[in-house]
């Protein structure tokens, strides 16, 4: 049976991620949103190193004990007749590739920014695919609570670095220590850093020409009388609020606040959930869309994650819901494989703790358990539905280490440990095409730390890494190759698909070789 209230429950769902250079604040500002959904009775913090106290979004055991964030989160909750689900991504940059697949599963995307240090260069670089996808953006300039820039020169850097309109919702009375409270443009109110000093009450309406009565002890602190000033200027000569804009990612509503101290973030997100775009139509592989209303069921992997629960050694594969109802135990299509598939196990997260569900619809993140059928990227479809989502991006990568098992006794584990970990997406798997030894590729150096650690700790495999420096990995057509044009400089190896490829010493090496081979056509993967 159909679902009949299929588009009311849709409509109702708002599924996002959270973006951020390492140490803005991101996972913080995640832990208050659960907290106001009513999914954890008390956040967590990410110095929970030493208080014993861990984010919730942060499950994975070197999180915790490092304090960062290496890999992304689901977590789902209802707020306001909404049912909102956040994707927490890893801030460390050599993790951005599980980012950026995670971008192409929500429908709007938060950019935490630190107040003291503006626009970093992995936000820049997350916001860049952000805006190729033409989704709503929103910014929230975190730890106010502290001394940090200019606010009008944070807009202005936000503008010109990222080229998108911005509007500010609110605007900062003070910071740091002389931080009062908020200017609330949009819902026209004083919103109160420390109520307890102004009688108690957390908010103050604003009259009609937006200011507060004259006998209220704020009046006389000098901070009131110069936003008033900067907010009049705002006002005349900064953008108009234009929801359109916002929908089409052209123009990024501004909010200030403190995600540490809890102050601003509740008002950011009930004026999100009220700007922030329901389930898009998806982008198919033969260029046509697909409605988040169409009635048979759709999805797509974007994540496999193994050893979620190191009791069980379970593999999970994060779908996004993309059309239809998800009923458990349901039938449905492998795409890639035409293997028909039985959806019984399933689950939706709220970070390391899972439930099984009986529905979910277009927005909602399911988890599939997984035996080894599934790849990131692959299509799963309802019925004579047939469809193919769009590739998802993949990395080519640029640092290389030789890897193998440390007691060759343990070879089973070894193996096991290493083609699970690898189907992740976030580590490559290459073979040298004569000897078949290992070598892994990534695109940063610590995603081989987090890797020797899962080894050990998840699969009880010490392996011994060598690593092999920057290479410039390129495939070739199978129809081109001779292995006679391998050298020292280029080694000849497979990738896990069976593809050849060659390992580049430096750019001059890849010159010559282009040089002797003009017929053989050299491909990144991106």
């Amino acid at each position: 049976m159909k679902n009949p209230n299929l588009k009311q429950q849709v409509d109702s769902r708002r599924t996002f991620a959270i973006i951020s250079h390492p140490d803005a604040g991101k996972t913080t500002i995640t832990e208050k949103l659960l907290y106001f959904g009513g999914a954890i009775r008390q956040a967590g913090t990410v110095k929970g190193k030493k208080t014993g106290n861990f984010a919730t979004s942060d499950w994975m055991e070197i999180e915790k004990q490092r304090g960062i964030s290496v890999t992304s989160s689901v977590m789902q909750f209802d707020y306001e007749g909404k049912r909102v689900n956040i994707l927490d991504t890893p801030g460390h940059e050599d993790f951005s590739e599980d980012t950026y697949r995670t971008l192409m599963a929500v429908d709007s995307a938060v950019m935490v920014i630190d107040s003291a240090k503006g626009i970093e260069a992995q936000t820049k670089k997350l916001f860049q695919v952000v805006k190729r996808r033409g989704i709503p953006i929103f910014t929230f300039i975190n730890k106010l609570d502290r001394d940090g820039r200019d606010p009008l020169e944070l807009l202005e850097e936000l503008e010109e670095l990222l080229d998108i309109e911005s509007y500010p919702m609110n605007w900062p009375l003070g910071m740091g220590k002389g931080l009062e409270g908020l200017y609330d443009i949009y819902n026209k109110r004083i919103e109160f850093y420390r109520p307890e000093n102004y009688g108690g009450e957390a908010y103050l309406p604003l009259d009609e020409n937006g200011e507060i009565p004259s006998d209220h002890p704020l009046t006389k602190n000098s901070i009131y009388r110069q936003v008033l000033d900067e907010v009049e200027l705002l006002t005349e000569a900064g953008d108009e609020f234009d929801p359109a804009k916002v929908d089409r990612g052209e123009q990024t509503p501004v909010f200030f606040g403190s995600a540490l101290t809890n102050f601003g973030v509740q008002t950011f997100l009930e004026t999100f959930l009220q700007f922030a775009h329901a389930p898009y139509a998806h982008e198919l592989e033969n260029g046509e869309t697909l409605s988040p209303y169409e009635e048979n069921f759709s999805g797509f992997v974007f994540k496999i994650q193994a050893n979620m629960n190191p009791a069980h050694r379970d593999r999970i594969a994060f779908v996004r819901v993309c059309s239809g109802t998800f009923e458990r135990g349901m039938d449905v299509t492998l795409e890639r494989t035409k293997k028909k598939m039985k959806l019984s196990n399933v689950t939706q997260f709220m970070a390391d703790a899972r439930e099984n569900i009986q529905e979910a619809v277009a927005g909602d993140i399911i988890g599939v358990y997984d035996t080894g059928n599934y790849q990131i990227g692959d299509t799963i479809f309802e019925g004579k539905l047939n469809v193919s989502f769009e590739d998802l991006p993949s990395f080519t990568p640029e640092l290389f280490m030789k890897v193998s098992a440390k007691n060759v006794m343990k070879q089973k584990s070894f193996h096991k440990g290493i083609y699970q970990l690898v189907q992740e997406g976030a580590i490559q798997l290459y073979k040298t095409y004569l000897t078949e030894e290992y070598i892994l590729g990534a695109v940063g150096q610590l995603q081989f730390e987090v890797f020797q650690h899962r080894m050990l700790n998840e699969y009880n495999s010490e392996v011994v890494m060598t690593p092999m420096g920057s290479k410039i990995a390129r495939w070739i057509d199978p129809k081109d190759l001779d292995e006679k044009m391998s050298s020292s400089r280029n080694i000849l190896a497979r990738d896990r698909f069976d593809q050849p490829l060659f390992l580049f010493e430096n750019q001059f090496a890849m010159r010559w070789f282009a040089d002797k081979y003009p017929e053989v056509e050299l491909k990144s993967l991106m």
